[in-house]
C-alpha cells in the first residue's frame, strides 16, 4: 500500500495492479484516484475502460488491451472480478501479464472473499486491501471528514462514530456527510453524533467490554440490549471483543507473575496487538490496552482459565441454535465469566 500511495503521488503507475483484500470500499476509493491521478478528464472517455469478468469476452478484452491511448500519455483498463473470466478469456489475460503494454495501466479488482490467485500476483503489484485496525479507522474517520466533507471532527466523535458503524466504511462515509451538513461547517461534535445516529456516550461497544474487564457485571449487563441493536453488532461480534480482552487480561496476568512491572503493561500490550495484527478489540488499541493494563489487579489465573470455555460456549451457541436469543446469551455469558462478587476458592 505504501508503495502504490507513493506511486499514484507521483505518477509514476506501473502497468499492472492486483487489489485484493476484504475491504471492497477502499479498493473502489483507490481505483477512482488511480483513475483521477492517471487520466485526463478531457480525454477521460477514449482513454478509460471498464470491464467485468462475468461480461468480459475474448474480443473485448484483447481490445481494451491493445487499444492507443488518444491524446494522452496512457490508457486506464479496469477490470473487476477477473477470477470470473472463462478459460479462453483468461489465458488472453494471461499472455497479456507476460508482457504489458507501457502505455496502459491496467487495474485487476479481486472481491472480497475471493483468494488472490498466485500467478496474479507474481504478474502484477499486488494491493492487499485488509479491513483497518481500531487506530486505522479512527485515522480514517478524520481523513475522510476533512478531505471529502470538508468538516473536522473531534476525536471523541470520531471514536463515537468508529462505535456507531464499526468497518463499514461506506455506511461511515455516508455518516459522514449527514454529519457535515448537520454541523454546518463546524468540527463534527460528539454531541452531533448522538442527534445524527442516535449512539449515545457510555452505551457502546468500548463501554461495554470496559465494565466487562473491571468485572462491573451489573452495569455491563445493561448496555447489552442497547449495543446489540447498535449497527453491525452482533452476539458473535461482541463475543470475540470478549474473547480478544479475556485472552488479552490473561497474558498481562502471567506478565506480571513472571516479573513483568505495571509500568511497562501497556508498552507490551502494544507490542502484542502489532504481532497479532487482526485481534478484534472493539476500539482503538490505546484503548484497549489503557483498559487491560487497568483491569490485569482484577483477575487471576483461574478467572481467565474459568472464562475461556465460557466464551466458547457462547460462541458455539449463537452460530448454532435459535433456542436463545443473543441478548440471553451475552447476559448469560457476562454473569459467568465477570461475576460481580468473586467466587470462593478452595484453600
Amino acid at each position: 500500500m505504501k508503495a502504490f500511495k507513493s506511486a499514484l503521488d507521483s505518477a509514476r503507475l506501473d502497468p499492472v495492479y492486483l487489489f485484493h483484500g476484504t475491504d471492497d470500499f477502499l479498493k473502489e476509493e483507490k481505483v477512482r484516484a488511480l483513475i483521477a491521478r492517471a487520466t485526463d478528464p478531457s480525454t477521460r472517455d477514449f482513454n478509460l475502460e471498464l470491464l467485468r469478468g462475468t461480461e468480459c469476452d475474448g474480443a473485448r478484452l484483447s481490445g481494451a488491451l491493445e487499444a492507443l491511448p488518444m491524446l494522452a500519455e496512457r490508457r486506464v483498463v479496469v477490470l473487476r472480478d477477473p477470477d470470473a473470466l472463462k478459460k479462453p478469456v483468461r489465458e488472453r489475460l494471461a499472455r497479456y501479464l507476460d508482457s504489458p503494454a507501457a502505455d496502459t495501466c491496467l487495474v485487476l479488482v479481486l472481491p472480497s472473499g475471493t483468494k488472490a490467485d498466485a500467478d496474479l500476483i507474481r504478474s502484477s503489484s499486488a494491493v492487499e486491501f485488509r479491513a483497518l485496525t481500531d487506530d486505522e479507522l479512527l485515522q480514517w474517520i478524520g481523513h475522510q471528514a476533512q478531505t471529502a466533507c470538508g468538516t473536522p471532527i473531534a476525536p471523541d466523535a470520531a471514536a463515537l462514530l468508529s462505535s456507531y458503524g464499526g468497518n463499514d466504511l461506506a455506511l461511515l462515509s455516508g455518516e459522514l456527510q449527514k454529519l457535515a451538513a448537520f454541523s454546518n461547517g463546524g468540527t463534527i461534535t460528539a454531541a452531533a453524533v448522538e442527534a445524527v445516529t442516535g449512539v449515545r456516550p457510555g452505551h457502546t461497544l468500548a463501554d461495554l467490554l470496559d465494565l466487562a474487564a473491571a468485572r462491573e457485571t451489573t452495569k455491563a449487563i445493561a448496555l447489552v440490549e442497547e449495543v446489540l441493536a447498535q449497527p453491525k453488532m452482533s452476539g458473535v461480534v461482541l463475543v470475540l471483543a470478549l474473547a480478544a480482552q479475556t485472552l488479552a487480561i490473561g497474558w498481562g496476568v502471567a506478565a506480571r507473575a513472571r516479573g513483568l512491572s505495571a509500568s511497562r503493561l501497556e508498552s507490551e500490550f502494544f507490542s502484542l496487538l502489532k504481532e497479532g495484527g487482526s485481534a478484534y478489540t472493539g476500539r482503538s488499541w490505546g484503548d484497549a490496552v489503557k483498559c487491560w493494563a487497568r483491569a490485569v489487579p482484577k483477575w487471576t489465573n483461574a478467572d481467565v482459565d474459568h472464562a475461556l470455555p465460557h466464551l466458547l460456549a457462547a460462541d458455539r451457541a449463537l452460530k448454532d441454535t435459535k433456542v436463545s436469543s443473543e441478548e440471553q446469551i451475552v447476559t448469560s455469558l457476562l454473569l459467568a465469566i465477570t461475576p460481580a462478587v468473586p467466587r470462593r476458592r478452595a484453600a
